[in-house]
């Protein structure tokens, strides 16, 4: 498959402490790694999110008097799932694995630093309504199709390509390319609403087959 200048590559969170040994490891969380530098390669624009929260974050169930990771609290914006303390600003938990190479990487959108929302997507934090100003950005650059890749399929990919189809870009996921925590059923009904969205998905071999 062909990209063009219109099409943008978006990396999901490639972070250490989504890798194996990290703070809130994906399973094969590593292996996304290799997938993504070889698809990188064909497309001219390429983006990278990264969960940065602070210390002391909302989403952290270390925040909370007698609450386990993985409970779900109800929060002013909704249901939210508390996480272990995880990608802090400025640690290394934080910082992208370091087999990454995708040295024409344009632009870093950072995630999850306001204390009191979490953000999953890379568009909108999770009050559905506070931009990170990303969709703005692909607009003033004339992209109009958006492929994502990266950790978790259930999470933070999921709930990028859902808002990436709100905001009328033509959005496609790449399963090889990522992994998916699967929060008690969590992988499933991510597919499921990805699909009813309007999200394509294409494996990898479909975009490195050409050329």
């Amino acid at each position: 498959m062909e990209t063009t200048t219109k099409d943008v590559f978006i990396i999901i969170d490639v972070q250490n402490d989504f890798c194996p040994d990290g703070a809130l490891a994906v399973t094969d969380g590593d292996a996304v790694v290799p997938v993504i530098n070889s698809i990188a390669a064909r497309f001219v624009n390429v983006i990278a999110t990264q969960d940065w929260h602070p210390h002391g974050h909302a989403s952290f169930a270390s925040t909370h008097d007698d609450k386990s990771p993985f409970e779900v609290l109800e929060f002013p914006y909704g249901p939210q799932v508390l996480w272990p303390d995880h990608c802090v600003q400025e640690t290394p938990g934080a910082a992208f694995h370091k087999g990454l190479d995708i040295p024409h990487l344009q632009t870093i959108v950072r995630k999850g630093y306001n204390r009191e929302i979490d953000s999953y997507s890379a568009f909108l934090e999770n009050d559905h309504a506070t931009p990170t100003g990303l969709a703005g950005y692909l607009r003033t650059r004339g992209i109009e199709r958006v492929f994502l890749a990266g950790l978790a399929t259930d999470f933070c990919v999921q709930f990028s390509a859902l808002d990436a189809c709100t905001e009328g870009f033509e959005t496609i996921v790449i399963p090889d390319a990522c992994r998916a925590i699967d929060l008690d059923g969590s992988l499933d009904a991510a597919m499921t609403a990805m699909q009813r969205a309007g999200v394509r998905f294409m494996e990898s071999s479909d975009i490195l087959s050409s050329g």
